[in-house]
């Protein structure tokens, strides 16, 4: 991404950091991206308002959740969200725009309905408190095998790079 965007190949785009985020490029991201779309702990959170206040900014995230519980995949389990955007909400520099997941994968997509409208649950119950620095604006979840089913179920952001740029 930094030398991609060294090269200005982003000018005038906003610019989205997707994907697991190591503590340590924290530093690298703050600033840089319009949004950290993958915050997946509260070290994080803290990690990324420090950064930001340091840069006199507000950083805007996404909270990650791990919504299919797999251990191999990072993000917030759904009962501690609540603790995350408690944490989030006092913490100077960021700001809270909404919610991320990457449900687990199955042959079948229907599968993947009853974790995007549990995702979707979680987006409205949060909309509904009160929190200072969170607003639920995003809704990200989907991707090129299944934005049809996320997009039905409330999502409002998708990720669908494998279809526009085929495998890796």
């Amino acid at each position: 991404m930094s030398e991609k965007n060294a090269l200005g190949a982003y000018l005038g785009a906003p610019l989205h950091f997707i994907g697991h985020l190591q503590t340590n490029k924290v530093s690298r991201v703050v600033g840089v991206c319009d949004l950290i779309e993958s915050v997946a702990s509260a070290a994080l959170v803290e990690l990324i308002g420090k950064r930001a206040v340091s840069l006199g900014i507000e950083q805007k995230v996404l909270i990650e959740v791990n919504i299919g519980r797999e251990p191999q995949k990072s993000g917030v389990l759904p009962e501690r969200l609540d603790e995350i955007l408690e944490l989030a909400s006092r913490t100077r520099g960021i700001i809270v725009r909404g919610l991320m997941a990457i449900p687990p994968v199955f042959e079948k997509n229907d599968r993947n309905c009853y974790y995007f409208d549990t995702m979707y649950q979680l987006f409205i119950d949060i909309s509904q408190k009160k929190y200072d620095n969170v607003a639920m604006q995003f809704l990200s979840m989907g991707m090129s095998d299944s934005y049809t089913e996320a997009i039905l179920a409330g999502s409002n952001m998708i990720r669908i790079g494998t279809a526009i740029f085929g495998k890796r």
